[in-house]
This record gives structure tokens, sequence and C-alpha cells, in this order.
């Protein structure tokens, strides 16, 4: 838990959601640190933070272990992105892989839009809005607890083995089924979506760097000839170099709207079908629970029939309250992935539109003064 903190912890509806901001990302020596903006909503006070990583870890866990909160495990959590690389240059195609949109940009700008839009949603969610760490994570400037939540190796394996064993377990209820089939469909989609998109976004990238060596590379040929061919041909080539430098640039507008309207869009509804998966996953294994509880009751003896059924009404209590809660996260998600997947289709729409008019206008300028140099 947080470490203990000289000041007050303002009330969870004393801080702007909307204000909440992630401005820029940091280097220090071999970590990220990112600069967390957020205003009260009382009067213009405005808090600035400086969080790594690990304190953003710090805070999921925070949200991951509310023992007091019923039917937690039923809340499909906003998803943390991947732990950044040090460096966006020279990114092993793995790590690329796995950060995919979020390593591209200038200065981690991806990175810190996807870290803002966790904290907004956490900080609007109905259940984890009202848990005090996420507002004191805004507004001290002390860091938080320093403990790393780690899982070893044994760990690791030991989930992967419980996920193995229960993956196929058919739910008693057939809408979480449907859920859960429609769920792995869209998660194996959605990833493929994401891959090809970056795919492209990366070849735009490259066609605007091979595009600038080209332009740099017809400056080469201009001379200071007398000869009036030579002269129109530098000319030419001069003329052309600035053509296919409106070329670059488009290419590189194309590339950066992509980025940070669709290929973001598409990493969020991928990371959020993943949190999906893994809520889907914690109810299937309260049931198992729930069916062992049972059997545990049915064969239990006299002198253990009355611990065993305890026992039993306990795990029915937590599996209808999980349940009952993940009904309603699964709807509210429903609605918000359409909405929130709708809007970033039109701002990728407008951008393309408005690079397109705006690349049409210079070439047609080039094109112009392409045929006055003919005229010569």
């Amino acid at each position: 838990m947080m470490e203990e903190a000289t000041e007050t912890v303002r009330p969870v509806q004393s801080i702007s959601i909307p204000s909440i901001r992630v401005t820029e990302a940091m280097k220090n020596e071999d970590s990220l640190v990112f600069v967390v903006r957020a205003q009260e909503l009382s009067g213009n006070q405005e808090h600035r933070v400086e969080r790594t990583f690990e304190d953003f870890e710090w805070l999921q866990h925070c949200l991951f272990t509310q023992d007091d909160v019923p039917g937690l495990q039923g809340v499909i959590f906003p998803p943390l992105p991947p732990k950044p690389a040090h460096s966006q240059s020279n990114l092993q195609p793995k790590v690329l892989r796995q950060l995919g949109f979020l390593a591209l940009g200038e200065d981690w700008k991806p990175y810190c839009i996807a870290l803002q839009k966790y904290l907004q949603q956490v900080a609007a969610h109905s259940t984890l809005g009202t848990n005090t760490a996420w507002p004191s994570f805004l507004t001290h400037t002390d860091p938080p607890g320093k403990q790393r939540m780690r899982k070893g190796l044994f760990s690791w394996l030991s989930q992967a083995v419980e996920e193995k064993r229960k993956e196929n377990r058919k739910d008693v209820d057939d809408f979480f089924q449907t859920e859960r089939d429609d769920n792995l469909t869209l998660v194996g989609l959605t990833r493929t979506a994401a891959e090809k998109f970056l795919d492209m976004v990366l070849t735009e990238q490259k066609i605007a760097v091979a595009c600038g060596h080209f332009s740099t590379s017809l400056h080469l040929v201009i001379g200071q000839e007398e000869d009036p061919i030579l002269v129109a041909f530098s000319k030419m080539c001069l003329k052309l170099s600035e053509v296919i430098d409106v070329v670059k640039k488009n290419f590189e507008s194309v590339a950066d709207n992509n980025i940070y309207t669709l290929g973001l869009a598409l990493d969020l509804n991928l990371r959020y079908q993943e949190a999906k998966k893994e809520m889907l996953f914690r109810r299937t294994c309260k049931l198992v629970e729930l069916e062992n509880a049972n059997r545990n009751a049915e064969k239990a003896k006299s002198i253990k029939k009355a611990t065993m059924e305890e026992i039993k009404k306990s795990a029915e209590k937590d599996f209808d309250h999980i349940s009952a809660v993940a009904k309603l996260e699964i709807e509210k998600f429903h609605r918000m992935r359409v909405e929130v997947f709708q809007q970033s289709l039109v701002e990728w729409c407008e951008s393309q539109l408005s690079t397109a008019r705006e690349r049409c206008v210079l070439l047609t300028q080039q094109l112009t003064a392409f045929r006055l140099l003919a005229t010569e």
C-alpha cells in the first residue's frame, strides 16, 4: 500500500477528470518519468507530479486488491499499457511488436496518450473511481509505495497451468458462454487488424525516409555549369527535389494520422478485449470454486456439514456478486467500445482528408512551377 504522506488526501470528487493529462516523458537514467497534471474541480489549482511506470503499476495493484469491494473480480479493469522500452531508437522487432503504436511517434507521445486515457478511465469508473489511491497518485508530489509487484517464474507457470485447465470449462450461463466465445474471436481479429495496420504505418514511415534520401540526392547533381542544357537540368532536379520533399511530408503526415487516431484506437481496443478476457476467466475460476464447494457440502459428514454449508453459501454469494457486476460491465463495455471506435474512425477520416487537401494544393503549385520551367 501507499507510504504514509504528510499531505492531506483530497476527496475523490475534487479532481476534474478531463483535466488529467500526461504531458511528457523524460529520460531518467534507465527509466522514463512521466509528467502528470490534474486540476481541482473548485478553483484553478493545478497539480504536477512525476511518475515512473512502476508507480502506475502500484496504482493498478491498489485497484486490484480492494478486498472490501463486493464483486470486484467482475470489473473490467482499464488496461495498463505494457512497460515502455528504454529508448525508441533501434527497437528490437519483438519489442516493437509488443509495444506496437505506443513505440511510434516522437518523444513517447503515443505512450503518454495511452497512460492519460488509463488515468481518466480509472477516475471515471463507477467502482474504481471511489478508491482514494488515484487522487493521491495525482496530487502527492512524493512517489507512491516503493514496493514492486513482481511475479516469479513459478507464479507465472502456475497461472499458465491454471488457465489451461479452466479455459475450456463450459459456463452454466449462456450469456457468459457466448461472451467468452465472442471475446476469444475478437481478441484474435483485433490483434491481426492492429498488426496489419502497424505494418502499413511502418511502411509509410520507410517510404518517407526513402523520399528524404531521394530529395537530398537530387541536390548532388546541381552544379555551376554554363551549358544552358545542364543549367536547365539542374533547375529541373532542384524542382523535382522540392516535389519529392512534399511527397515525403505527405507520407509522414499520413503515418502520424494513422498512429494518433485509428492506430491508438486499435491498440486500446485490443488491450480492453484482453482485460475483458481476464475478467471472464476470474469469473470462471469462481464458478469452479463454487462447484467444488457444492460437492464438498454434499459429501461432508455430519460433523463438518455445517461448516461446508457456510463455505458453500459464501461461495454462492461471491459468485452472484461477481456475475451481477460482470453483466453490467459487459453491457457498458459494448456500448463504449462502439462509441469510441466510431469516434476514432471519424477522426481518422477527417485528418486524412485534411492532409490530402493540403498536399493537393502544394502538388498543384509544384505542377504549375514545372510547366513554367518547360516554357523557359
